[in-house]
């Protein structure tokens, strides 16, 4: 077997030779790499729907807005829990139903 060359090693990196045409030379190993992005709200506009617990739930969307994509899941499950909440509590409510008939025996 062939022992390896030990004057045989990768050449050093050029760090202007790496830059891509246009780009401006990395200082190299020393650079720290860009921090990424922070979150940024996607701007998605919410119509009020008349419903004040619903409109709360959905203004609550508005939070991810502010969180790192793992703490989005929380955010919706909270939303959608309270939405079914929500729905759950209109069976509940005393009344007539819209479009159940009238049964007035006398």
């Amino acid at each position: 077997m062939d022992e390896p060359n030990p004057g045989a090693e990768w050449p050093e990196r050029d760090p202007e030779a790496a830059a891509a045409p246009g780009e401006p030379p990395s200082d190299g190993p020393d650079t720290p790499p860009e921090e990424p992005a922070g979150p940024r709200p996607l701007g998605v506009a919410v119509t009020p729907t008349g419903h004040p617990e619903v409109d709360g739930r959905l203004a609550r969307l508005g939070d991810a807005d502010h969180l790192a994509v793992g703490g989005h899941l929380a955010v919706y499950e909270d939303v959608h829990r309270g939405l079914r909440t929500t729905l759950a509590s209109l069976d509940q409510q005393p009344g007539p139903r819209p479009g159940a008939p009238n049964d007035n025996r006398s």
